[in-house]
């Protein structure tokens, strides 16, 4: 599995050796997927064993803070800075932060940093190819807002990104017909020829491209901000 997730039995002395659980976290949140990073990059797995039997009793109400986003925010830009290398960005683009100077405190990393360091352990590139190929890289992401998302091919998503390659995105298309542009499955967009493809323009206008047809412009929302 490329992540702890909720329980886990663990060798104690590995658990140690890499560093035990990261006590800059605060509240709630992120640790799952720090330790997952760690364990495979800096020497170990993380193995799914069906037939094991662990009692977990969870809360029902957890009352650690009235909005736990703020917390798994926070903890979620503490794991990027320390082992994500350049992809750190991904985790600014999923909570839609700008990707400099987010102002967000998440505390020191330098001894972690310093740990993994200490331990050889691997880039977060060869966690994606070799742990975890199924993550969407989003290298091609060239401007988002507001639950949009403008990549490279010209390709616009609306209502959010998927992050992995396996699920559907829904792609802003010209239906062919009218002045409205309507919403779409990307696969299924493409399969059907719609035309699906955006340009930006001066005023902060979209034009889709396409040819033998006479493009027409959106306006773009006034509270999505491109970065």
């Amino acid at each position: 599995s490329p992540s702890v997730m909720g329980i886990l039995v663990a060798d104690r002395l590995f658990l140690g050796e890499i560093g035990g659980l990261d006590k800059g976290m605060e509240v709630y949140g992120g640790e799952n997927v720090e330790l997952g990073i760690r364990v495979w990059t800096c020497g170990g797995s993380i193995e799914v064993v069906p037939c094991s039997r662990i009692a977990h009793i969870e809360r029902r109400h957890k009352p650690y803070a009235l909005d736990l986003s703020v917390p798994m925010r926070r903890n979620a830009l503490r794991v990027a800075e320390v082992w994500m290398d350049e992809h750190k960005t991904n985790v600014l683009v999923s909570w839609n932060l700008p990707l400099k100077d987010h102002g967000i405190e998440i505390g020191d990393v330098t001894e972690r940093k310093k740990l993994r360091e200490k331990l050889k352990c691997k880039p977060f590139k060869w966690y994606m190819d070799n742990v975890y190929p199924q993550l969407d890289t989003w290298e091609d992401l060239v401007a988002y807002g507001v639950r949009c998302y403008y990549r490279l091919s010209g390709e616009m998503y609306i209502g959010g990104i998927s992050s992995h390659k396996y699920h559907n995105n829904r792609c802003l298309v010209d239906p062919g017909e009218g002045q409205t542009p309507g919403l779409h499955d990307c696969k299924m967009a493409k399969e059907r020829k719609f035309h699906m493809y955006w340009e930006f323009k001066q005023v902060n206008l979209l034009t889709v491209v396409f040819s033998c047809t006479v493009p027409f412009t959106v306006a773009l929302a006034q509270h999505t901000r491109f970065s």
